[in-house]
């Protein structure tokens, strides 16, 4: 399954390292993503990766 949140849709970023001679490499910024088990409508569950941040904004909202 890919790296993206099934909620908000975001995904991994790209960036650079850069070092003290300032030589830059490509790297990636991953999610901090959470697999969670959600309750739907018919009463079954699911399992679902979201997002921490997704994760917190559900807590608050419940």
């Amino acid at each position: 399954m890919a790296r993206r949140c099934a909620i908000s849709g975001k995904g991994p970023m790209s960036g650079n390292n850069v070092s003290h001679a300032k030589n830059r490499t490509k790297r990636r910024f991953l999610l901090n993503l959470r697999t969670v088990r959600i309750t739907l409508d018919d009463g079954t569950t699911q399992k679902i990766k979201i997002s921490a941040r997704e994760l917190r904004t559900l807590k608050k909202l419940s």
